[in-house]
Formats: structure tokens, C-alpha cells, sequence
């Protein structure tokens, strides 16, 4: 449209996968001849294709040099991009004036918009690295694409046999295409949380993530040495600390025996409740008219069931993101010491028996990707345990708190944190 905005460009893709078969020959003497030479050249390398294949690599021209690029941007830290983000939000300041309610009220919000912006960082980093893991996923499966594609024109497999090599080719393609597109959505949800909106602004974003996100902590710290996780969320919500004041001032005001003739009258109702016949229900009823023309009983009785419904709130809050993050730090260490381990034993096993020739480049090349898998499968399991540590220490602020997916339901981010009480 003339005179309208240009559109972006869509993310980097690789190229499109060929599906072009190799040549063959009707004339059985030119078969014959082409079979010949196709298995002359591979038998020159002790490793047949995949030797050929690595040669062939080797002597191609060498690309042209790329410009000199600046040096790398220093990675961008935590509390960097949180002072970034807190430009654009000034409802998150506390100021002079405010009172204690306004000021618990910044305070929760500011915990949320802490974890929130901890988790899109965390989500940016580990979707960058998935999506490079699946770039090495498409590289191998092309490789086997080639060697298959070498082996049916040298009259050694079947074209059924190649075909199954390219759907494995077809599958990384579009694997490949879902974790780039993961990865810019994770990067665009944290330009957005910091302010920045100019395609270059967001690109320099994404030139200065880390490379990976650092190792889980041998060990799960404590929430504090004399508490427990319960205690320690209970003590930390301001809102939790204001409601408790608020009953207990209008206890400390009720005339004596109030309370205790307001109890009674509460359980006798409850006493006399009719039980539910399965058609109507019928609430407890008060008949006390002077203890009912005194508001302070009742009040003082909803401040004491508000107060108690935050508390159990709380708790179940607690042990359940305590839980899920101890859950999540024990993935994430077998993820380090087990999974991602064994991908790169049985790679190095399947290297040594294919030059040994007591396995196929096939095999080879199926370890290779579950390497990459297991690699994969680390990187999830580091985001899944820092989105849960952020969530824990939210919770700890004043925050609210609802279970995270685990990163195997997919690629994208999840919410991981409830509506603030």
C-alpha cells in the first residue's frame, strides 16, 4: 500500500527441504557403471558417506569473509532489565503520603511485576537455546538426507528408504520453524515488559541474552532457618499483616461479653439451620434483634473470617509452590547429571562403534539427535526450576501464586502466578 508502514520481515528460516530424487538410469550398463563409481569413491574413506560427505565439506570454497562485527554487547542482568522496566511503570513507586493499605497495595504489585519480568528474561534465554538446539536437529537431519540420497543413486537403498529420511528431514524443518517463532515471541514479551518497541532496539535485546541460564544450586535454600515455608509467606504478605491489625483493633473495642453473646447466637442459628433436602437450601438465621442493631460483633466476625480465608490462602499457597519448586530443582539437576550426560555418552559409544564399523552412520546419526534432545530436555528443565524459584520469591513478597505447565506441554511461556489477593 503506498504510503503505508512496511511490514516486518518474518523470522529466519532455513531453507526449504529438497525433495528432488537422485538420478537413474534406464540403460542397465550405464546403472551398473554409475553403481561402480559411487561405491569406488566411498570405499576410498574408512567411513564410507559420512567421510566422503565431511571431504567434500572440506574442499569446498571458503565463504566470503563477513564484515567485522562489533564486539558483543555485555549480557543483560536481572537487575538491569528490572530498573529498565520500572521507567515505564511509576504506579510501582512507593511515595510520601501513601497510607499503609496503598502502600501494602504497591508493594504486591511490585512483586508481581518482579516475577513477571523474571520469568519473560528466564523464557527469552531458554527458548534462544532450544531454538538452537533445534537448528543442530535440522543440521543432522539433512546430513542424513544427503547420505541417503547418495545411497539410493548408488543402487545401495531403495527411494522408500530415502523417503523415510526426509520425512525425519520434514519433521526437524517444522520443529525448527515452531522454536524460532517461541523464541521471538519470549524475546517480544520482554521488550515489551522494558520499554522497548523499535525492531532494533528488540533485535540488540536479543544480541545481549545469555547463552544459557546458570546451573540450579546444589541445594534448596531454606525460606528462612526458623521458619517454615508457610511462616515465611504468611510473615511476608504486607496485606496479610494489615487485615490481622484491622481484627484486632475491633476485638480490643468490643464491650465485654459482646463477643461471647454474638457466639452463641452464631451457633444456636447454625444449631437450628434446617439440613438441605436436596431441592432447597435454607440459610442460618439470626433473631437477635439488640445484639443485631450492634454492628461492632458482626464486623469484628467478618474481619476474624476475612482474615482467616487470607491465611488459608496462604498456606495452601505455600506448600504448593514450595513443593513445586522443589519438584522442579530435582529436574533440573537429573536433567544436568543424568539426561543431557547419557546423550553425550551414547554419542561418543555410537562415534567409537562406527569407526570401529561395527555400527551404520545411521545409528550415528539417530544418537546425534537424541544428544540434542537430552540437550534440550536440560534447558527446559533449568527454565521450568528459575520460573518457579521467581514465582516462590514473588510469593514471599506479597504475590499471588498458581502452578506453572511444565515446559513439556510446549514451547511457549506459561503464566505462573495467580491474580494478587
Amino acid at each position: 500500500m503506498r504510503g503505508g508502514a512496511r511490514a516486518p520481515p518474518p523470522p529466519p528460516l532455513p531453507d526449504l527441504q529438497r525433495l528432488d530424487a537422485p538420478p537413474t538410469d534406464a540403460d542397465l550398463a550405464q546403472a551398473l557403471a554409475r553403481w561402480r563409481e559411487a561405491n569406488r569413491r566411498v570405499a576410498e574413506f574408512p567411513r564410507g558417506h559420512m567421510d566422503l560427505l565431511r571431504w567434500e565439506a572440506a574442499r569446498a570454497p571458503a565463504p566470503a569473509p563477513a564484515p567485522p562485527t562489533p564486539a558483543p554487547a555485555k549480557p543483560l542482568t536481572l537487575a538491569e532489565a528490572l530498573n529498565m522496566s520500572l521507567r515505564e511503570r511509576p504506579d510501582l513507586f512507593t511515595h510520601t503520603g501513601m497510607n499503609p493499605l496503598e502502600q501494602a497495595r504497591v508493594r504486591v504489585a511490585f512483586a508481581g511485576h518482579v516475577r513477571a519480568l523474571q520469568q519473560a528474561w528466564i523464557d527469552a534465554v531458554a527458548l534462544r537455546a532450544s531454538a538452537q538446539l533445534s537448528t543442530d536437529v535440522l543440521d543432522t537431519a539433512r546430513t542424513g538426507t544427503e547420505l541417503g540420497r547418495r545411497m539410493v543413486q548408488a543402487g545401495n537403498w531403495p527411494h522408500a528408504r530415502l523417503l523415510q529420511e526426509q520425512r525425519i528431514e520434514a519433521e526437524a524443518w517444522r520443529a525448527q520453524g515452531d522454536a524460532t517463532l517461541a523464541a521471538q515471541a519470549a524475546l517480544e514479551r520482554l521488550a515489551a515488559l522494558l520499554g522497548l518497541w523499535r525492531a532494533a532496539e528488540v533485535q540488540a535485546l536479543f544480541e545481549r541474552l545469555p547463552d544459557a541460564l546458570p546451573a540450579p544450586p546444589e541445594r534448596m535454600t531454606p525460606p528462612a532457618p526458623d521458619a517454615s515455608p508457610e511462616a515465611a509467606a504468611l510473615r511476608g504478605d504486607p496485606s496479610l499483616a494489615i487485615e490481622r491489625d484491622q481484627a484486632e483493633r475491633m476485638f480490643t473495642g468490643l464491650p465485654e461479653g459482646r463477643w461471647d453473646a454474638w457466639a452463641r447466637e452464631r451457633d444456636a442459628a447454625l444449631e437450628a439451620m434446617p439440613a438441605p433436602d436436596g431441592s432447597t437450601a435454607t440459610p442460618p438465621h439470626l433473631g437477635d434483634l439488640r445484639l443485631l442493631r450492634e454492628q461492632r460483633p458482626m464486623q469484628a466476625e467478618e474481619h476474624r473470617a476475612r482474615l482467616l480465608r487470607m491465611a488459608s490462602e496462604r498456606r495452601a499457597m505455600a506448600r504448593l509452590a514450595w513443593s513445586q519448586l522443589a519438584v522442579r530443582h530435582a529436574q533440573a539437576r537429573h536433567a544436568d547429571q543424568v539426561i543431557a550426560p547419557l546423550g553425550d555418552e551414547l554419542q561418543q559409544d555410537m562415534q567409537r562403534r562406527v569407526n570401529g564399523m561395527l555400527e551404520s552412520t545411521w545409528t550415528l546419526l539417530a544418537s546425534a539427535r537424541e544428544r540434542s534432545a537430552g540437550l534440550r530436555t536440560a534447558v527446559m528443565a533449568r527454565r521450568d526450576y528459575w520460573r518457579a524459584q521467581a514465582a516462590w520469591q514473588a510469593l514471599l513478597a506479597g504475590d499471588g501464586f498458581a502452578i506453572d505447565a511444565p515446559s513439556g506441554a510446549g514451547d511457549a511461556p506459561t503464566s505462573g502466578a495467580g491474580t494478587p489477593h
